[in-house]
């Protein structure tokens, strides 16, 4: 006799997972829209954090609506990877004004690099150069105002 575990538990989990990252993604896009600028620049600061908003959204639709039939959770030390993903994910919004977009996104980049099995070298060049880039790239050549912080304020 061949024991199988119910694939409706199973389902539920990738479910709860889209559940999560839904409300994260919503979070991301109201707390974005709370930043604002001195001039009617119509995109600005907000536009990076909900371009991230989106595509989360809609990958947290899809686990919803059509969850994988067998997935696999935790397996350790793989765990302790996807809660500090979630947590670089989690802070990362909350530390973007007091911190500047150049320095969070650099940290964010980096930790988020070293969880994905990148070596240290690798986060670190990574890390500034998506978050100097990007800041280099909107705020000086799109011209869509970021968030400084203490680096350029």
């Amino acid at each position: 006799m061949s024991s199988t575990r119910p694939t409706t538990s199973l389902r539920l989990s990738d479910r709860i997972a889209g559940a999560i990252l839904l409300a994260l993604a919503i979070w991301y896009w109201i707390a974005a829209g709370g930043y604002s600028v001195a001039y009617g620049d119509p995109a600005g600061p907000s536009l990076f954090p909900r371009m991230v908003a989106v595509p989360l959204g809609l990958f947290a639709a899809f686990l919803i609506v059509k969850p994988d039939p067998d997935p696999v959770w935790f397996r350790w030390p793989h765990v302790w990877g996807q809660i500090a993903m979630l947590a670089v994910l989690i802070v990362y919004p909350l530390i973007l004004e007091p911190a500047g977009f150049p320095l969070s996104t650099s940290v964010a980049a980096v930790l988020l690099a070293r969880i994905l099995g990148a070596s240290w070298l690798q986060a670190v060049i990574a890390g500034l150069v998506i978050g100097f880039g990007l800041f280099f790239l909107f705020d000086g050549v799109f011209g869509l105002p970021l968030p400084t912080g203490p680096l350029f304020g």
